[in-house]
């Protein structure tokens, strides 16, 4: 019978296990109510360990909320092919995984707390800037004017909220939410578009390209439907 030897890791590859616990904990409760005691155990390692690697909790919060923001923000690259409708739906369906996957750490951190400070907030913004230079590049539009700059930013804000409050109960099924938010982006596009021609030139490029049974033109459908009498 032989006998498994544990192998001792090294400073970066255990910086990282810690953070993959830290995250996995995170995921299910708030960081302010999981213990270094907590991690400490999970990691298979005592607390001074913990504290060898990190100087505290914050720090250790800090280093996963990099890796969870890196990871959030991958989650908006998407291909640009295909109509932006398509495109759109499937950033937020990869959004949504991650909210849904990241539950209570998500909610704590958008909702700010104890643990929430000016690295955090960096981070945080980063993840936001990384979305609207992904969707002006989905828009193919590098200088936007000052309108749709407001457009995409509040829809990110949006997309926020709305994954905050379907985390407290899930009354509307996801995958309704996804086709809605990208139907709002829609929407908002629109309203701003009937002030600026610059705005209304840019839509018609966009949905001239958009298919029958794309989240856009579903949602004129069904706006026509609801101004008919």
């Amino acid at each position: 019978m032989t006998t498994g030897v544990r192998r001792r890791m090294g400073v970066e590859e255990r910086r990282q296990q810690l953070i993959g616990v830290a995250l996995e904990l995170f995921s299910r409760r708030s960081p302010d109510d999981v213990s270094i005691d907590e991690i400490a155990a999970a990691a298979g390692i005592s607390r001074p360990l913990v504290y060898h690697y990190f100087p505290g909790k914050l720090s250790l919060y800090e280093a996963a909320l990099k890796r969870a923001s890196e990871d959030l923000a991958g989650r908006f690259v998407e291909p640009h092919e295909g109509p932006l409708g398509a495109r759109l739906l499937r950033v937020m369906g990869r959004f949504f995984d991650f909210v849904d996957e990241h539950g209570p750490g998500f909610s704590a951190l958008m909702r700010g707390g104890p643990a929430v400070g000016s690295t955090t907030n960096a981070l945080i913004d980063s993840v936001r800037q990384a979305a609207y230079e992904q969707i002006l590049a989905h828009l193919q539009v590098q200088d936007p004017p000052a309108r749709l700059e407001l457009i995409v930013r509040s829809w990110i804000s949006l997309a926020e909220s709305t994954a905050l409050i379907w985390l407290d109960g899930r009354r509307i099924p996801r995958a309704e939410l996804e086709v809605q938010l990208v139907q709002d982006f829609a929407a908002l596009a629109a309203v701003a578009a009937a002030r600026d021609e610059e705005l209304t030139a840019l839509l018609r490029r966009i949905f001239t390209t958009e298919p029958a049974d794309n989240p856009f033109t579903d949602l004129a459908g069904r706006l026509i439907t609801l101004a008919s009498p």
